[in-house]
């Protein structure tokens, strides 16, 4: 089974002593580990799956993919690419900055490499692309902390409560016992939504019927201490970043986690819709700025996402992309991969 998850590495123990070459010193505990490599992250037993995951990527990001792709097809280098190449960048959601970014690279890469043909461009552009986007990737890291709290939260329809079932269940697959907490009272029938999920993955949520978010996000978290529960995650209300008494609710229920345990939440994941345009852009900064993200996932990449809004992210607020979704079957949730993603986006 492809891995989603990182585990905590464990120190080595002491070689014994040797002459010569000196033992290598042990490792420090990694603090922001760094990208992993692509390899490390691509399964060897079992490549039909992940490649029938890349096909549909590819097919969520056709409509990128084509309008991106024709434009190198018998193509002069001229002012006339670069200007189809920034509009097209633009209406792929890539935003000005990240937009820019990319052309004035890729227009001093041909000088510089003499670049003469238009395939030799376009793979020039992909490894720009790829530069920037390769510090979004990084991977989820489990055994931090006993538990390990995450809090999730997104605006209304972004996918959040399906979101959390699926990762809970991936969880499971990896020997993690989870526990959930129904913290979205915001929304008619988020509970009983989650309640599904915990059923579904015979996973127990924590829940009140009209109770309120902090005070339920603190009991799952006494609740998971107590049990020995290896993850707990907290569904939290589905909001706007405009509605600033909502965002001050969603403070509080962490300011509230922490009281229940130091440290924590270990994790504030925000719940994209992969088709909101520089929408997305605007949710990413509001709330980091309200709650400090440690990650993102992106969800609904699947026939009408433009998926250029990954570029605007990585160029204006570079906020860790743990998973992206292009579907609702469990295996339609996958941890992001530059490469990959850039594959699909340009062919």
């Amino acid at each position: 089974m492809f891995s989603f998850f990182k585990k905590k590495p464990v120190a080595p123990e002491p070689a014994a002593p040797q002459a010569t070459p000196a033992p290598a010193p042990a490792e420090a505990p990694e603090i922001a580990p760094a990208p992993a490599p692509i390899e490390a992250l691509l399964p060897i037993e079992e490549p039909a799956p992940r490649q029938s995951w890349m096909q549909r990527l590819k097919a969520g990001l056709a409509k990128t993919s084509s309008n991106l792709s024709i434009l190198f097809v018998g193509a002069k280098i001229d002012d006339e690419l670069y200007d189809e190449l920034e509009a097209a960048l633009l209406m792929s959601d890539a935003g000005i900055e990240a937009t820019h970014y990319l052309l004035d690279a890729l227009k001093r890469k041909v000088k510089e490499d003499k670049l003469l043909d238009a395939a030799a461009v376009k793979a020039a552009l992909k490894e720009l692309m790829i530069e920037l986007l390769l510090p979004l990737q990084r991977p989820f890291e489990l055994g931090r902390h006993q538990p390990l709290v995450m809090m999730i939260f997104g605006v209304n329809g972004a996918g959040k409560t399906t979101t959390i079932g699926k990762l809970a269940k991936h969880m499971q697959s990896h020997g993690q016992s989870v526990l959930l907490a129904a913290g979205d009272t915001f929304r008619a029938a988020a509970r009983e939504q989650l309640m599904v999920w915990g059923q579904r993955n015979n996973v127990t949520v924590i829940s009140q019927a009209s109770g309120d978010p902090a005070a339920v996000s603190f009991d799952a978290v006494q609740s998971g201490k107590a049990r020995g529960t290896d993850v707990v995650m907290i569904d939290t209300a589905g909001r706007l970043p405009t509605q600033l008494h909502l965002m001050e609710e969603l403070k509080k229920v962490k300011r509230v986690i922490a009281k229940g345990m130091e440290g924590a939440p270990h994790e504030t994941l925000l719940v994209i819709d992969g088709n909101t345009g520089q929408n997305a852009l605007a949710q990413v900064k509001a709330f980091d700025d309200a709650l400090q993200l440690t990650g993102l996932v992106i969800t609904k990449l699947d026939g009408t996402a433009k998926g250029g809004v990954l570029a605007a992210i990585a160029r204006v607020r570079p906020v860790p992309v743990y998973f992206i979704g292009i579907g609702e079957k469990i295996e339609d949730l996958q941890p992001f991969v530059a490469a990959e993603f850039v594959e699909a986006l340009l062919g």
